[in-house]
């Protein structure tokens, strides 16, 4: 297997170092949407003379499972920490109608971020003070293990020749992913890519590098061609309609898959621990809730570690079938000469 040497990994690093406060700052701006509450309305009837006073507010409903649910999946400016109490994050003033007040998936992101400036910061250290024959290791190791794994089952394969120049973004978009997966996983924290303005935005980027490696690799003229698929004049008014919106479903795809799997996993974990605070049963939580919880929670890792994979394997995947360099015309040349 091919190391990497220090001046790849330095080079690796300076593009991550780079590139991650423009995801964050982005995704920060994105999934700024705190849930507004209505301020309660507290309906009292008129006093009467003579009368006892009426009531001032109606009871309190119980809080169901499922609003405690929705609460801790959905975006919101509150950070809770039970049995301790929560910290209501501050609310920002819009800026043209946009709402940018900090919630806990922008704090999160900014967590996420800082997380893998350090560890880079680390791993990009120990590179520089080691010889070509020296082996890394503890997260110098697990880091090149991650990045090597990228490099070749992931972009190589799936982009071919010319893969190296898409190589920092990829890389960056995985250890970006797996970390926010990882940090939802945390007690108390939140998961940012269980957050569908953030899977959007990081399926904007990969749409625009794709779009602009197929642009450098076939030209104007050679990408209005693509959109064509190669097919007579008569056709283009049915298949450049399909051709465009298949442009937009890839992103559309990336956006939903990502934002579903990380969500989902974690509706069913806290709907698997509520099952015994609604039949209050022992017998339930011991036979059922926990053992199931904790297998789903173990099944999460391997899911954040999965997610990452698959996000950036498409990316991949979608920027090498943009950037291939036969055309339909050679395809159909090839299939006429056998």
């Amino acid at each position: 297997m091919k190391r990497f040497n220090v001046k790849q990994a330095t080079a690796f690093f300076r593009v991550i170092a780079l590139v991650l406060p423009l995801l964050f700052c982005v995704n920060s701006f994105a999934s700024a949407s705190p849930e507004e509450s209505a301020p309660a309305v507290h309906s009292a009837a008129p006093a009467v003379p003579g009368s006892e006073p009426a009531a001032t507010h109606a009871p309190e409903e119980e809080e169901k499972a499922g609003d405690v649910i929705m609460h801790h999946i959905l975006n919101n400016n509150v950070f809770a920490f039970p049995p301790f109490g929560e910290v209501e994050l501050p609310t920002l003033p819009k800026v043209a109608g946009i709402d940018i007040s900090i919630t806990k998936h922008v704090v999160m992101l900014w967590l996420v971020s800082g997380a893998l400036l350090i560890v880079f910061s680390i791993v990009g250290g120990k590179y520089k003070n080691m010889n070509a024959r020296q082996a890394p290791k503890g997260v110098a190791n697990t880091m090149e293990a991650l990045i090597d794994f990228v490099r070749l089952d992931v972009a190589k394969s799936n982009i071919g020749p010319g893969y190296e120049k898409h190589l920092p973004y990829l890389i960056t978009v995985f250890m970006f992913i797996l970390f926010c997966n990882l940090f939802g996983l945390i007690p108390y924290g939140a998961t940012a890519t269980g957050n569908i303005n953030v899977t959007l935005t990081l399926a904007v980027f990969t749409f625009i590098i794709t779009q602009i490696a197929a642009l450098k690799a076939h030209g104007f003229v050679g990408f209005v061609k693509h959109l064509t698929a190669g097919t007579h004049w008569a056709l283009w008014i049915i298949i450049v309609p399909i051709e465009i919106i298949g442009l937009f479903t890839k992103p559309f795809a990336l956006t939903v898959r990502l934002f579903a799997n990380m969500t989902a996993g974690h509706i069913i974990i806290l709907s698997l621990i509520f099952i015994s605070f609604i039949l209050k049963s022992y017998i339930v939580a011991a036979a059922v809730s926990v053992p199931f919880a904790i297998f789903i929670y173990l099944l999460e890792l391997f899911v954040a570690f999965l997610q990452a994979f698959i996000f950036t394997m498409l990316s991949a995947l979608f920027i090498g079938l943009a950037t291939a360099h036969e055309g339909h015309e050679e395809h159909e040349a090839g299939v006429a000469h056998h």
